[in-house]
C-alpha cells in the first residue's frame, strides 16, 4: 500500500508555526515516498469553527507550497458517519451516558482519586444505562469493558524517531491515566474528536498519521477504538513540537506566531521553513 497521510487542523484560529511544522513534515514525507497528502478540517466544534479561519488556512498552506491530492474533507458534513460508530460501541454495552458538567468533574477531582491522575473522569455516572440517556448527556467509553473485548496483543507501530519501535496497549495506563473518555459530545450530539479523527483516518485510507508528540498518549485510545470497531490502525509518526522561548508549545491563541502575520511582515515560505528547523 502506498504512503498516504494527512494534515487535519481545526478551523478555530489562525495557523501558527507549529501547524506549519506538522503540515510540512507530513507533506514532505508523502512527496518523498511518492505517496498522497490529504487535507481535513476537523470542524465539529460548530461554535468556535469559523469559515474565515478555514479560508485563511487554505491560503497559508498553499503559500507554504503545500498541495493536497483530493478536496478537503469536512467533518461537519459527515456527522452521521461518526454517530454510527458511537451507536456501534453502545450496542455492545461499551458506553454510558454522562450528565456531569466540567464544573462537576473539577469538583469531584478536588479530592484525591486513588490510582488516577487529576485529569481522569471520576466515574460519577458509570452505573447509568444508555437507556437512561437524556438530550444533555455526553457518552463515555466504559474503559474496563472495552479493554476486556480488545484483541489479544494489540499494539500500534511507532515509526519514530521520538518513540521508535512497536508499542502495545498499556491497559493500566488507559484505566488510570486516560480513563472513560467522551466518545459522544452532548453539545453537538456527535462523536468526540478522538473517535471522529480515527474513523476518518480509516475512511480516507491513511497509512501514516503524522502529528505532534503531545498526542502520543492518546494514540493508544484511537488504536483501541479502531480495534473495537473492526479496523486495523494506521502507523504513527509523532514529531517534536515547536515551542516558544519559554518552552511552551504554541497554541492558536498565540497570534504572534500566526503564519498570516509573518506573511504580512514580508516573510517567505523559505523563511518559515528556517524558523521551524526545516
Amino acid at each position: 500500500m502506498s504512503f498516504r497521510t494527512r494534515f487535519a487542523p481545526s478551523p478555530t484560529g489562525p495557523l501558527h508555526l507549529g501547524h506549519a511544522y506538522s503540515a510540512l513534515v507530513a507533506h514532505d514525507m508523502a512527496r518523498a515516498q511518492g505517496g498522497s497528502f490529504l487535507l481535513r478540517f476537523e470542524d465539529t466544534d460548530l461554535e468556535r469553527s469559523k469559515p474565515e479561519y478555514m479560508r485563511q488556512a487554505l491560503d497559508d498552506l498553499a503559500w507554504l507550497g503545500i498541495t493536497w491530492d483530493a478536496p478537503p474533507l469536512m467533518q461537519s458534513e459527515n456527522l452521521d458517519v461518526y454517530n454510527q460508530s458511537v451507536e456501534a460501541l453502545s450496542s455492545r454495552g461499551l458506553t454510558y451516558p454522562c450528565r456531569c458538567s466540567r464544573k462537576d468533574i473539577a469538583a469531584a477531582l478536588a479530592a484525591p482519586q486513588e490510582g488516577a491522575s487529576h485529569s481522569v473522569y471520576p466515574q460519577t455516572c458509570k452505573t447509568r444505562s444508555m437507556d437512561d440517556r437524556g438530550p444533555n448527556d455526553a457518552i463515555r467509553l466504559h474503559m474496563d469493558r472495552a479493554l476486556a473485548q480488545v484483541s489479544d496483543g494489540l499494539g500500534f507501530f511507532e515509526d519514530g524517531p521520538l518513540h521508535a519501535g512497536p508499542h502495545p496497549l498499556d491497559h493500566a495506563a488507559l484505566l488510570t491515566k486516560i480513563g472513560d473518555i467522551v466518545v459522544g459530545r452532548k453539545d453537538i450530539q456527535t462523536a468526540a474528536y478522538f473517535l471522529a479523527s480515527a474513523i476518518d483516518d480509516i475512511r480516507e485510507g491513511i497509512t501514516h498519521v503524522v502529528r505532534g508528540v503531545d498526542l502520543f498518549d492518546f494514540t493508544q485510545v484511537q488504536v483501541l477504538l479502531l480495534d473495537l470497531l473492526g479496523h486495523n490502525p494506521p502507523r504513527y509518526f509523532h514529531h517534536d513540537l515547536i515551542r516558544d522561548e519559554n518552552g511552551k508549545r504554541l497554541a492558536k491563541r498565540d497570534d504572534a506566531r500566526a503564519i498570516s502575520l509573518y506573511r504580512s511582515e514580508g516573510a517567505s515560505p523559505q523563511d518559515i521553513r528556517a524558523m521551524i528547523g526545516l
